[in-house]
């Protein structure tokens, strides 16, 4: 089927919806047909790139009408780059189809009786919004069609983002959306310098070069980290490159590098170097300061997660008395931030290096009532656990997009906490765990909330009261 359907042309396609992932979905002859950077309303051709039984998928090659609905890409790279992929939709019917695809994935999947799922909480900010954006840099920079066909040699060095699914192949990025500050001007003129001064861009198929990955972060409190990761452990280079970061942007309040002799670019196992600054940013939010290292995760949307943060606490409606369970606390930021209406909080995370930076956040705060585990959730949740530590009165819980193990699961249903407080980037895994907890559970409240504009993605805050 595939073979014979691969390439066929669809002609005066209705693109009717948006799915799951962002694409579009309209049909042919009784199958489902998938359409990436379309807008519900348009009339299109395309060409039939996967073929099945009961699906296609498809890409776009001619427009005959246009969706109402549509707005112009304001990013020139839109269309390659894939981080982006909304930019064309309005704003409104994103969080419409954000907010409908909670709906889908709780009442279609997880065929779970809810309540109204309220408005998303949409962001103020739909550019430039995020705090981190990772870079790479490689000398197999992605060319277009045009560039292939002139002949011409053309610059190959680039530094940029993965275009989609193609893991060897940069885009090269003038400017960028996501990342205010100095994001953009670091990029652009480190890249630059590099290929002035001839510095090699990492060979991702050889594991070779010497300029790696550049990472910027940045906070609401006006301050900036950059970390460089280098292929290749050579000082007068290394030298030269930070020396010129240091010199070009001294607004750079926290400066590092990285030597990652490794096949892939994690560096969590690997020391950080401190070239110039302190060795961690600092966020705010409320008076309470979270200090953020080059290892340590936050939320990439510093405002957003305020009102993620202020949904997690409404629905626990602490009042001062209770014991709460954090599970998957990350370096402890919910933990943190609802500690002061809680008796007491009991955070637990796998990764022990984001346990030392929760611990951290909570002596800076001069917190006194929280408490950090690091180790395995199904591990660490036992009966001795929980005997040591006083049965919880509320359950906060914000696993990774593959949601929570199913003796986790189990546990809290052994548990009976009167409630439970389930934050999700991923609705999907969410629906399949809720659905689970029903069994003792009643889901009463539902609060979306969009932390990444122009995309399809979606956080979500369910809470959970125990049946009587």
């Amino acid at each position: 089927m595939s073979r014979k359907m691969k390439n066929k042309i669809v002609t005066n396609l209705l693109i009717e919806r948006i799915a799951a992932e962002g694409k579009c979905v309209g049909h042919h002859e009784g199958k489902v047909v998938f359409v990436q950077n379309v807008a519900p309303g348009d009339v299109v051709d395309i060409r039939v790139t996967r073929g099945k039984s009961s699906f296609l998928e498809g890409e776009a090659i001619h427009f005959h009408e246009y969706s109402k609905d549509r707005v112009n890409a304001f990013c020139s790279h839109f269309g390659t780059c894939g981080g982006c992929k909304w930019q064309h939709i309005n704003y409104d019917l994103q969080q419409t189809y954000k907010r409908q695809q909670v709906v889908d994935q709780f009442t279609r999947i997880g065929k779970i009786e809810i309540p109204e799922v309220k408005p998303i909480i949409g962001s103020a900010h739909t550019q430039y919004y995020r705090n981190k954006l990772d870079f790479t840099f490689s000398n197999n920079r992605w060319l277009t069609r045009e560039e292939i066909n002139s002949g011409e040699d053309f610059e190959r060095n680039a530094l940029g983002f993965h275009i989609p699914k193609m893991f060897d192949k940069i885009i090269d990025i003038e400017h960028c959306y996501l990342q205010g500050g100095i994001s953009n001007e670091v990029r652009n003129q480190l890249r630059d310098f590099a290929r002035t001064h001839q510095l090699s861009f990492y060979d991702i198929r050889k594991q070779e070069g010497l300029l790696r990955n550049l990472i910027i972060r940045s906070s609401s409190t006006g301050e900036t980290m950059v970390i460089v990761q280098f292929g290749a452990n050579e000082a007068g280079p290394i030298q030269l490159v930070m020396n010129f970061l240091q010199e070009k942007f001294p607004s750079i309040t926290s400066l590092l590098y990285i030597v990652n002799l490794k096949k892939n670019e994690t560096f969590h196992d690997l020391d950080v170097i401190t070239f110039s600054g302190k060795d961690f940013i600092e966020e705010e939010m409320e008076g309470l300061k979270f200090r953020i290292g080059p290892k340590s995760f936050y939320q990439t949307n510093s405002a957003q997660a305020y009102e993620l943060y202020k949904v997690t606490r409404d629905f626990a409606e602490l009042n001062g008395d209770e014991i709460v369970y954090d599970l998957y606390t990350g370096t402890g930021t919910i933990a943190n931030f609802v500690a002061k209406q809680a008796k007491q909080v009991i955070g637990i995370e796998y990764v022990e290096a984001a346990i030392v930076d929760a611990k951290l956040n909570a002596q800076v705060n001069g917190l006194d009532n929280t408490l950090f585990y690091a180790g395995d959730m199904k591990d660490m949740l036992t009966d001795d656990f929980i005997a040591k530590h006083a049965k919880p009165d509320v359950i906060i819980t914000d696993p990774p997009r593959a949601g929570m193990h199913e003796d986790v699961v189990n546990m809290l249903l052994k548990l009976e906490a009167p409630k439970i407080v389930y934050v999700s980037c991923n609705p999907a895994t969410q629906a399949r765990d809720v659905a689970l907890l029903t069994e003792k559970y009643t889901v009463d409240k539902i609060q979306p909330v969009d932390m990444f504009p122009q995309t399809y993605h979606v956080e979500n805050v369910v809470r959970l009261t125990l049946k009587s």
